[in-house]
């Protein structure tokens, strides 16, 4: 009865907080003898039942697009062999850019894969920080939003206010999205609920233009972030 409780407080959960917000992944599959481009190499990712893949196209190139945001393992495909075990980190409504990977035949698990650039390169995004769920758990400060975006940079200062100001910018200026929902007003989020959060000093995407400051990005956990963390405490 207890365990039925359990997954029904995390379907409840998973109802309430907002949708994981999403990100892509790109790069190009090669021949690691002659560096020659691969077609129809497929990519994927499996994730609690669900699938996200893409073919290379005639330039070698892929896409795997509505990722939710988050660390996954991808595999490759290709004539009947498999590259495994290539690890991911999908940003928040940004790119994951692997850049060029060398397809090794008759592969059917690695240790690692070798990456140019390396995976965590996020384009548009420089300069970032994130911190995760874990890093928040058992940050001092975690009942407070605006607290833990001044640990995350030293470009952002809180006013005597209470306000939050980004070096080179006017005390407010800045864009708060909460679950893709944009904000000039930070609103503290419980720490339990939040999934990851971002913070941009500058270089902002198109879609945050509309400040001249910085923008903080904050995702709550979906139903899946909530399942997989009960699978790892209970083991089922």
């Amino acid at each position: 009865m207890k365990k039925l409780f359990t997954v029904w407080m995390l379907a409840m959960a998973g109802s309430t907080f907002g949708q994981a917000a999403t990100g892509d992944i790109v790069g190009t599959v090669v021949s690691p003898k002659n560096n020659q481009i691969i077609i129809g190499a497929k990519t994927l990712i499996e994730d609690n039942g669900r699938k996200y893949q893409a073919i290379t196209d005639v330039d070698g190139r892929f896409r795997m697009t509505s990722i939710p945001a988050g660390k996954y393992t991808m595999m490759i495909y290709y004539l009947g062999d498999t590259m495994s075990n290539i690890q991911v980190d999908v940003p928040i409504e940004a790119f994951c850019n692997l850049g060029i990977i060398e397809f090794e035949s008759k592969v059917v698990a690695r240790q690692g894969v070798k990456v140019t650039p390396k995976a965590t390169i996020k384009f548009g995004e420089i300069p970032v920080k994130e911190i995760t769920a874990m890093e928040i758990k058992r940050s001092p400060v975690k009942f407070d939003v605006k607290a833990l975006v001044t640990t995350m940079s030293s470009e952002v200062k809180l006013s005597d206010d209470g306000e939050l100001m980004f070096r080179g910018a006017r005390k407010g200026d800045m864009i708060y999205v909460l679950d893709g929902i944009k904000s000039t007003e930070v609103f503290n989020v419980p720490s339990c609920s939040i999934a990851r959060m971002m913070v941009y000093t500058g270089g902002l995407p198109a879609k945050y233009g509309d400040t001249l400051g910085g923008a903080v990005i904050l995702e709550t956990k979906s139903y899946f972030d909530l399942y997989r963390q009960y699978q790892a405490e209970y083991g089922e």
